[in-house]
């Protein structure tokens, strides 16, 4: 792995801070890598001791434009499975470049694919997994279905194979609501008043059942969140103003037939009570030639805050398969 263009900090050993804290021993390095007008900012843990063979773990965040912050968590998988572990905030979000000022068509999905691409040539990664959080996940399969050369296995966590599925499950799940929780939304929606108190407390309690149901949320959610609200460019325009009033450009996505063309090990993970209901990733699981399921019971669309531990086990178990057996590692 390149280590050139370091911009951020280098540290070792741990706080013990929860999620927001590397495992004992490992390493973790921050950078800055060059991407169209600006950069995209990386996050990369290495662990004290490196198995033979584990080749790194890419983690794409959610959003679009949410930040990796809640996913922060994985970082753990370094110290846990002897490999190294990248995060990075996608272009217009986080600590990488922004864009306020772009047109609603310049946030596409091949951005995002560039990008990624961009970076894994910056970081010389020569083999690597791939794991993607809702939308992250949603990202993942447009860069399988192109069959990138140092792809070996991809982890589809919590994520809807279309926008029109995603919007069926949540017209499903809001139904299913107190009553007055669904007239406030359905109210203030209709109105155009979101910023409503009202509103946000309605939001809540959906969010409470098929977001996080931990609560109150940690901390790692909230500071993905309160970035997005600090400048929300790319997740009103391609998303909305939340997790299920739908109105942005993604709405017509859908890559249903296209991942039928993947051809490296997949994984599809979610919740029992995610909002990413079974409807929404039954087309990665029955059309991804070869593709596995893993639902965790209890969990919701932050599987890997409500259950982390079991998260992680399920995800180095999967990782592990799919490793260089021969022992060369690509980075």
């Amino acid at each position: 792995m390149s280590s050139t263009e370091v911009v951020g900090t280098e540290s070792t050993g741990s706080t013990e801070d929860g999620a927001a804290s590397a495992a004992a021993g490992s390493t973790v390095t921050e950078r800055n890598v060059p991407f169209l007008d600006a950069h995209t900012w990386v996050r990369i843990t290495e662990p004290a001791e490196k198995r033979p063979g584990a080749l790194p773990l890419v983690v794409l965040h959610g959003g679009p434009g949410m930040a990796h912050n809640y996913l922060k968590n994985l970082e753990h998988l370094a110290a846990e499975t002897g490999r190294a572990v990248i995060h990075y905030d996608q272009y217009g979000c986080g600590n990488s470049g922004h864009r306020p000022d772009a047109p609603a068509d310049f946030w596409t999905p091949q951005l995002f694919v560039d990008e990624f691409l961009n970076l894994v040539e910056a970081l010389d990664l020569s083999e690597y997994h791939l794991l993607g959080q809702s939308w992250g996940g949603m990202l993942g399969a447009e860069i399988a279905i192109r069959k990138p050369q140092g792809l070996r296995s991809l982890a589809i966590c919590n994520s809807p194979a279309s926008m029109a599925l995603w919007m069926e499950a949540a017209a499903d799940l809001r139904a299913e609501l107190p009553e007055d929780v669904q007239r406030a939304l359905d109210t203030h929606e209709a109105a155009g008043t979101i910023t409503d108190p009202e509103y946000l407390r309605a939001v809540a309690v959906f969010y409470e059942r098929h977001v996080c149901r931990v609560v109150p949320m940690p901390e790692d959610f909230h500071e993905s969140e309160a970035q997005m609200e600090a400048e929300p460019t790319v997740y009103h325009t391609m998303n909305g103003p939340n997790e299920f009033f739908v109105i942005g450009t993604l709405q017509p996505w859908s890559v249903v037939e296209e991942v039928r063309g993947i051809t490296v090990p997949t994984l599809v993970v979610a919740g029992e009570h995610d909002e990413a209901t079974p409807k929404t990733w039954a087309p990665f699981a029955e059309n991804i030639p070869g593709a596995r399921t893993h639902v965790f019971e209890g969990a919701s669309h932050c599987s890997h805050l409500e259950q982390p531990e079991e998260f992680r086990r399920v995800i180095g178990v999967w990782l592990a398969e799919f490793d260089d057996h021969d022992g060369v590692s690509a980075a």
